[in-house]
């Protein structure tokens, strides 16, 4: 099944040093992610961040607490990293963080690309609302990071369902 894609961007006046230390830090997930989810690092922290670095989470998907295990399978200080979930909700989870210098600031660019479990019959039930999900999910991101960093501007690219 083809993978899913969303991706957020979003600007603001701090250095790029000083945003990825941030984001390098698993246990700052819990800051920007909406307490509703109650998200929690179960890595003992402090948790080091590398090349194949393991991040055990707990997430609540609806009423249920949900385990998900991610890998750190690229680390580039200070330009990004990427996650890819080993078990979890999804049948497949590729998060790439990217960190990039713009105008004495830097520019945050999240890029995901998701399957759905159960194939065509989760995208089928499930597809629109767990897009409408993640996309409430990252408005509040951006809220908290803006609340955080200064303001800045919010670009959202929501590239077709494919």
């Amino acid at each position: 099944m083809k993978p899913q894609k969303l991706v957020s961007e979003q600007f603001v006046p701090r250095p790029r040093d000083e945003v990825f230390a941030f984001f390098a830090r698993p246990e700052n997930l819990g800051t920007i992610t909406p307490p509703w989810l109650d998200f929690q690092v179960l890595t003992p922290s402090p948790v080091p961040m590398a090349r194949g670095a393991l991040i055990d989470y707990v997430i609540r998907l609806g009423i249920l607490p949900t385990r998900w295990r991610t890998m750190i399978t690229s680390y580039d200080p200070p330009h990004g990293f990427v996650d890819e979930q080993l078990s979890g909700p999804y049948s497949f989870w590729h998060h790439t963080h990217e960190f990039i210098d713009k105008d004495g600031g830097t520019l945050i660019r999240d890029r995901i690309l998701y399957v759905l479990p159960f194939g065509p019959l989760g995208a089928f039930f499930a597809g629109a609302f767990i897009r409408r999900q993640l996309d409430v999910i990252f408005a509040h991101r951006r809220k908290v990071i803006g609340a955080r960093f200064g303001g800045g501007a919010v670009i959202d690219h929501a590239p077709p369902m494919a």
